[in-house]
Formats: C-alpha cells, structure tokens, sequence
C-alpha cells in the first residue's frame, strides 16, 4: 500500500487553488483535482480524501504526484496522448499491387473492386487500402457517365440548342419539349472508356 505523503502548498498555489474551486467556471475535473491537493496539504488521508472529494484512489495518487511535478498549472492540463499507435508503412511493391489490381477488371460479375474484397486478395488490412486509395486518387465505387457524339456537326447544333437558354433572345419564350418513349435501354449505346480512377458508363 501506498504509505501518506505530504504536500506543502506555497503562498501563491493556495490562492491559485482557491481560485479554481471558487470560480463558476471552472470545469468539475479542475474542481476536484484543486480539492484533492488541499485535502492533502491539510493532512487528510487518502481513504479521506476519496471520501471528500469522490474520486477513485489511484486518481488522488496521480494528481497528488501532478501536482507535486507541476504546482497548479498541472492540474489544469491534461497529458496528450497519441490517438493510435502510427502503422507500420506497407512496402512500395504492396501499394503498386494494389492500384494495379484496382485499375484491373473486377472480379467474377462484380462491377467494382470492393475494399474487402481488395483487402483480402492483396494480404493487407481494409484500412490499409483505405489509405493507399486516398493517397492515389482511387475509388472505383464511383460511376462516371459519358455520352459521345458522331456527329461532324455536334458542336454546332450545341451551340444552337442550348444557346437559347444560356444567352436567350429579347423578348422571347424558350420552351424545351422531352421525348418519353419508356423504352428500357437494356445496353448502352457506347462501351464502357477504360478504367482509370472510377467506373463508367453511358447515361441511357
């Protein structure tokens, strides 16, 4: 067990802990942390000052010793901690693997490379190709959609059709009429450009 300790609080602490505990806005951790270290320098002992002050042993402990490293301003800020343990970089062979199998046609009937799916043929964890993914521009779940024209003359008949309603004339109604055939486009009209960063296909 943990034998008593001491704390000898100075002049300019005390009044520094009083202002913590008096001030309305003063978090609760602060609150009780300044308690615990008067409690202490008033020779409670710590069964009595968890009692006083609510708190578990071991954080009396440790706030006894921040302060002793610390005076008032320890008790104030709280240590950082690493959110994660930082992973390990993966070989540069792993990240070409993986982009060249993503810009590759899917698997089976797939139309994309999924991440688990991607994950489990490379060897490395989803996240890992989350990473790699980000940092190449990748997302093959994405579908882009691209119509192109034959037409020698569609640039033209553009300009003619949709001119009216960027640039439409003085005095006049532009009207714009849509064909609905409700005709199913069981394939596209066009094949699918190669695969680059994400998927695509025709609009119809």
């Amino acid at each position: 067990m943990r034998t008593g300790i001491t704390i000898d609080v100075r002049l300019g602490d005390c009044e520094g802990l009083l202002a913590v505990l008096t001030n309305r806005n003063s978090t609760q951790k602060h609150v009780w942390r300044a308690r615990m270290v008067l409690l202490t320098a008033a020779g409670h002992g710590t069964a009595a000052i968890i009692r006083l002050a609510g708190v578990a042993k071991t954080a009396a402990w440790r706030w006894q010793a921040r302060f002793m490293q610390a005076d008032v301003g320890g008790l104030l800020r709280d240590k950082t901690r690493l959110s994660r343990i930082a992973p390990l970089p993966l070989p540069l062979a792993i990240a070409e693997q993986l982009v060249a199998l993503t810009l590759g046609p899917p698997p089976a009937v797939t139309t994309h490379w999924a991440t688990r799916a991607t994950a489990a043929q490379v060897g490395i964890s989803v996240s890992s190709v989350q990473r790699i993914s980000r940092a190449h521009g990748l997302q093959p779940h994405r579908l882009q959609q691209f119509e192109l024209s034959n037409d020698p003359h569609f640039a033209t008949e553009l300009r003619d059709i949709v001119g009216p309603y960027v640039d439409p004339p003085a005095h006049a109604v532009v009207l714009l009429v849509n064909e609905k055939s409700q005709i199913q486009a069981l394939d596209g009209t066009q094949s699918g450009l190669p695969l680059e960063r994400c998927s695509t296909m025709t609009h119809n």
